[in-house]
This record gives structure tokens, sequence and C-alpha cells, in this order.
């Protein structure tokens, strides 16, 4: 039996499949009880989605909105819990179907335990993006 994945390498797998637009791939990496919050989330957005369908269902359409083309920074801080990273991370594309650039700084706390990301807190700014002309695509992923 080999061992699972490391966080760090897990999510940077994780981070390769997003710019594959491999959405399936991405929500294979969850537990099936995993738990994703969004602390910063707005009114009328989700705070916290439990279980892989319901985060699959809320990722689903993102590659239709969202062009990921890169991360060119990612920074992954192990903390004193060897299942949890801190990760500091820019990515960047366009905005589909205006093909304005999309530019967004993350901060993400993930747990990965037996090699499945089991939460995944995202400290990313909505308001950022859906503030953008044409980014109707924000009704969708709430």
């Amino acid at each position: 039996m080999s061992a699972s994945p490391s966080p760090a390498d897990l999510y940077r797998r994780s981070l390769r499949l997003l710019l594959e637009k491999d959405i399936a791939g991405w929500v294979g990496l969850w537990a099936e009880d995993g738990v994703m919050e969004f602390p910063f989330a707005p009114d009328g957005w989700p705070e916290r989605l439990e279980g892989k369908e319901a985060i699959a269902a809320y990722m689903r359409h993102y590659p239709d909105h969202i062009d990921l083309r890169d991360f060119p920074t990612v920074r992954i801080h192990t903390t004193t819990d060897p299942e949890v990273i801190v990760v500091e991370m820019r990515g960047t594309g366009r905005l589909v179907r205006t093909g304005e650039p999309f530019d967004m700084t993350y901060v993400a706390v993930v747990t990965v335990v037996r090699g499945r990301i089991t939460s995944y807190r995202d400290y990313w700014n909505p308001l950022a993006v859906a503030t953008r002309p044409g980014a109707d695509f924000t009704r969708s992923l709430r």
C-alpha cells in the first residue's frame, strides 16, 4: 500500500487540476464528508458547503465563468498539525464572458486526512470579482 500524498503535494495537484479545468478530478480529492467554508461570504452566498456532492455542485460551472490560467504565486506553509497547511496564492486568468482579466489573491487553510481534503477554509474576496462588469457568473456560484 502506498503512502498518502502530503497535504502540500495534494494541494499542488489540486491546483493543476483546476488549471486543466478538471473539476471532477478536483472534487475527487475530497473526502465524502469534506467541508468547504467561505468566512468572508457576502449575504446570499454560501458560507459552508457540507459534503463532496455539495462541493461538486458549487464548483461544477466554475470553468464556464473563470478561465484560470496560472497560479504565479503559491506559498504553502506547514503547521504544527501535520494534516493542516496554510496556503497563500494568487490565481490569474480571464472572465469567460467578457475576457476581462481575473486576478485574485487567496489564503486557504486546508486539512488533509488520509490523502483526502476534509476541510478547506477559503479566504477570498468574492466582491472583488462580483463588482466587475460582466461578472454575472457570481449568481451561479451561490
